[in-house]
């Protein structure tokens, strides 16, 4: 069985920092895993065979995520 997910960033806040956050992160793309950008978001596309894999790949994401956006804040102050 095929499961996949997309996760979706909005950059709401007013720092622009979604194209930053996307192109760091695409880097470390896997062959199952694809990033679309748009103008103030982006989507990370996920498919796996196992729950236990896309749970622990969104976990890793969503940490990268956390640690970039704080990155990027930093720098705009």
């Amino acid at each position: 069985m095929k499961i996949t997910t997309v996760l979706d960033f909005r950059d709401e806040g007013g720092l622009k920092v979604a194209g930053r956050i996307a192109n760091s992160l695409a880097a470390d793309n896997l062959a199952n895993m694809h990033t679309e950008l748009a103008e103030d978001s982006f989507s990370i596309h996920i498919s796996t065979e196992k729950i236990t894999s896309l749970i622990a790949t969104v976990d890793d994401i969503l940490m990268n995520v956390k640690v970039a956006e704080d990155i990027a804040k930093d720098m705009e102050e």
